[in-house]
């Protein structure tokens, strides 16, 4: 594929379905696959060809769909279905929002999210280059019961879709169904919806009605095969559950392609954004929210899980360890068993080993906190900020009361609770003297038989 698409065209995608197989309050296209809304995937498929126009179709009040498509497209436009009357009145909302336009016009389904980048730039060079008025991508799958059949009397030429409820005998064992994603010349696609017809069985407007209209017109209508896994579609929980496989499939391909090793793969769960360095080892087990990206050189172990995390290079994390979102883990440091940071920076050679939770802090090069060590960085209203130096050490068992600062090179005796700033190099201890009293344990356990 080239550096961009070099024909104009504009991208309209249709997100309007309630989706009521899924059983949600949500939309479907926002179900997300990798931490992302389906939509948020298909949006990202196009975008690296240059769409003259985006507009998405949606229903009124879907505004989380709104949202989500401009974080990822703040350009793209919207259009209202305000009823919902099948895909030809969808694609008619969308051409109101383009008057004037000429040129193709790349039609999507916002719950396809699997779609690559490289066959959309395929349909729409085959789609110039055999001088089209429509082209789609078709595929076939084992068994095709349930789907469209392409009616074709030479491949790839197709003349109409005939749904499987209404198809002949004949028309059942073609192998060729229709797998969702059309381009159109702009002015016959206004034509020809203009002129649409509703169906009789249901009232709705259908986008594969266009086809027969063509063949009808002697116009030309071109078929590109793509894989079944490329073009589902998610309609329920269980294609949604079987996508997200396919999905990390995909990621977990492509990050080992790029560089890291994934010591069990299908155990590894990583998010659309994640980004990972080279020489990178990912022990089984361990999971990656959105917003984390990973420097060369790293190993995580085993279960751990990380969201929302900078991680520098040769810096070792886990296992069972916690990265919440607003941490930076600088290089070498080590963050061990049980260990949970939230929006705190972790120096070069800095260590968090065991048992702790960090939270809200800035710890400096070097430093060594000590197992069983909490920021207490919440008073029950108000989050506060602890700071600890370069080179300080935190014994055991340690609670550091923030706001409080920790100077450079300090010592924190064992079990101690600070409350009051520690100067550099000073030793702090804070905790009661311990008093032992003779026979004293004796004593109580002869009360508690009598009781």
């Amino acid at each position: 594929m080239g550096n961009e698409y070099k024909y104009k065209f504009a991208n309209v995608i249709l997100a309007a379905g309630a989706g009521t197989r899924m059983r949600s309050n949500l939309p479907k296209v926002m179900h997300c696959l990798a931490g992302q809304p389906m939509v948020c995937h298909v949006i990202d498929a196009v975008k690296p060809l240059k769409p003259e126009k985006t507009v998405v179709v949606i229903a009124p009040s879907m505004d989380s769909v709104r949202e989500a498509a401009k974080h990822v497209a703040p350009d793209c436009q919207f259009a209202i279905q305000s009823e919902q009357k099948g895909t030809g009145d969808a694609v008619r909302a969308a051409l109101d929002t383009m008057k004037g336009y000429n040129g193709i016009v790349l039609v999507l389904y916002g719950d396809t999210p699997m779609i690559r980048t490289e066959t959309l730039y395929s349909l729409l060079s085959q789609h110039a280059e055999k001088q089209a008025t429509i082209s789609l991508l078709g595929m076939r799958p084992n068994p095709p019961t349930g789907y469209g059949r392409l009616v074709m009397k030479e491949e790839p030429l197709v003349e109409r879709i005939v749904e499987c409820k209404d198809a002949s005998a004949a028309e059942k064992l073609i192998p060729w169904v229709w797998a969702g994603v059309m381009a159109f010349d702009a002015a016959f696609l206004r034509q020809a919806l203009a002129e649409l017809a509703p169906s009789k069985a249901t009232g709705e407007y259908y986008l594969t009605s266009l086809i027969e209209m063509a063949t009808a017109r002697k116009l030309k209508t071109v078929m590109m095969e793509v894989s079944v896994e490329e073009a589902m579609g998610i309609n329920d929980r269980a294609q949604l559950a079987e996508a997200e496989r396919c999905m990390q499939s995909r990621l977990r391909a492509k990050a080992m392609k790029e560089g890291a090793t994934l010591i069990d793969p299908e155990t590894v769960y990583l998010s659309s954004d994640t980004v990972l360095g080279k020489d990178i080892v990912i022990h089984p087990h361990v999971v990656f929210g959105k917003g984390v990206s990973v420097a060369d050189n790293v190993e995580i172990r085993s279960f751990s899980h990380i969201e929302g995390a900078k991680i520098m290079s040769h810096a070792v994390i886990g296992p069972f360890a916690r990265l919440r979102p607003g941490s930076v883990i600088g290089k070498r440091a080590h963050v061990g068993n049980f260990v949970e940071l939230k929006k705190t920076t972790l120096g070069e050679d800095a260590k968090v080993n065991h048992l702790s939770y960090v939270g809200d802090t800035q710890v400096g090069q070097g430093a060594n906190i000590g197992a069983g060590t909490i920021t207490c960085n919440y008073d029950g209203a108000n989050k506060y900020d602890t700071v600890i130096g370069d080179g300080a050490f935190i014994g055991s068992n340690s609670s550091l009361v923030a706001p409080v600062t920790i100077g450079a090179g300090a010592i924190v005796g064992a079990g101690s609770v600070i409350t009051e700033d520690v100067g550099a190099d000073e030793l702090a201890v804070a905790r009661a003297p311990q008093v032992n009293k003779a026979g004293t344990a004796k004593n109580i356990r002869k009360r508690q038989k009598k009781a």
